[in-house]
């Protein structure tokens, strides 16, 4: 249709306000107040307006594109991936509760890399697929925002408690949804962990 998904806003404003499970993706751009009060779900899209991660409580958000202002305001729960392609993300996080850093564990990687790869089989994305093709580099292009809750959690702090990382909302089967540490998703996890 001509249109560019990544530059293509296709979910409203508000989408997954106070969402509690489940895995989201949307293949273009969310509006304004994407996740604010998320608590649990799993969700990524290619860009957001402002307020993205308010007042979230858990959950994981991953934008692999610019996102407004006001990122993360409130935010006492929950991890956000931001992808920052050209500069600028820093000036867009509110600071009063949350930090934001590169990502620098394993198991951080290990998270974004098997979401954004989830990412890619469901919705076919461009955006994620050239990000895949060129991960090594890529993956220093993203920002992690969490509160202080989160600080000492795996994918944030090299203090790993325990052998593995969660990498979707929910499964049939909890076993099932946790990755071991340099780990990748099976076939049948995939089926199991991403519908």
């Amino acid at each position: 249709a001509g249109f560019v998904a990544a530059d293509s806003s296709i979910v409203g404003n508000s989408c997954l306000y106070g969402a509690t499970g489940g895995d989201f993706h949307a293949n273009g751009r969310a509006g304004e107040r994407f996740c604010v009060r998320n608590s649990g779900a799993y969700a990524v899209c290619e860009g957001t307006g402002d307020h993205c991660c308010e007042y979230m409580t858990g959950g994981v958000v991953v934008s692999l594109g610019t996102v407004g202002r006001n990122v993360g305001a409130g935010m006492t729960g929950g991890i956000g991936y931001f992808y920052d392609e050209n500069g600028g993300f820093e000036e867009r996080v509110n600071g009063e509760i949350v930090k934001h850093q590169r990502v620098i564990t394993a198991a951080g990687e290990i998270q974004l890399r098997n979401i954004v790869e989830r990412h890619f089989e469901k919705t076919g994305s461009e955006k994620a697929e050239a990000i895949l093709d060129n991960w090594d580099e890529e993956v220093s292009k993203f920002w992690q925002v969490y509160p202080p809750s989160e600080a000492s959690s795996a994918v944030v702090a090299e203090s790993i408690v325990g052998d593995a990382v969660k990498v979707s909302a929910v499964a049939p089967s909890e076993d099932l949804c946790y990755l071991p540490i340099g780990a990748g998703l099976n076939p049948e996890q995939t089926t199991r962990c991403a519908d």
